[in-house]
């Protein structure tokens, strides 16, 4: 139950999540998804019609961002305190968060110094409130550019790649150009030791994944 709230939360930004999108994010049959849809709408914490998909109630939000806080917090501290990298967090601690009660919670969040941000730049929430989040690069016009605040931590490679390329949270990038006809993105990650930066060519998926800070 809290994985599809988690998942609707996470998806939701740009209005009602589909039911076969929610399934194809948790890798689950799309009836299922539909079924718990209908069962989360019986709760009081998702919003369900046919055909025009889900979206949180504020109970189903502050439900959401309960899961969000405390999977954040179990990722900041598996890279501080055992070491695991940015790209191995994730996973770990999605087998974790449902087991953390709130007594740990506030024990690791003050072990941690009460962390504003996770590994991958996510903030972590404090107050409930929905969480600002700044334009992806798919979303800046050539030309501008930022400090990436966040990247996605759903897929491991694509984060070893980014890192790779030093494409991290505090990194500056500049938009260089946006290839037509849908295409890749061209960017320039701009550092201390080199004014021009250096270039590199994002696909859309990757260039969606990048958030400046807003």
């Amino acid at each position: 139950m809290q994985d599809y709230l988690k998942a609707v939360y996470q998806l939701g930004e740009m209005g009602p999540v589909a039911t076969q999108q929610l399934a194809e994010a948790l890798g689950v049959a799309a009836p299922s998804a539909t079924n718990m849809a209908k069962r989360l709408h019986e709760l009081g914490l998702l919003t369900h019609a046919p055909y025009h998909g889900v979206t949180l109630t504020p109970a189903g939000r502050q439900a959401a961002l309960d899961v969000v806080r405390r999977h954040r917090l179990l990722e900041t501290y598996l890279a501080e305190a055992v070491g695991l990298g940015w790209d191995e967090v994730h996973d770990e601690a999605e087998r974790l968060e449902h087991y953390l009660s709130e007594r740990l919670e506030a024990r690791l969040d003050s072990l941690l110094g009460f962390p504003a941000t996770d590994p991958h730049g996510d903030p972590i929430p404090r107050t409930g409130a929905d969480l600002a989040q700044g334009p992806t690069l798919l979303q800046t016009p050539a030309g501008a550019e930022g400090t990436v605040s966040r990247v996605s931590d759903r897929d491991p490679e694509q984060l070893r790649y980014l890192g790779a390329l030093g494409i991290v949270p505090g990194a500056r990038v500049a938009v260089v150009e946006h290839l037509p006809f849908e295409g890749p993105v061209r960017v320039r990650v701009l550092t201390s030791g080199n004014a021009r930066g250096k270039e590199h060519v994002l696909g859309r998926v990757l260039a969606g994944a990048v958030r400046l800070a807003s």
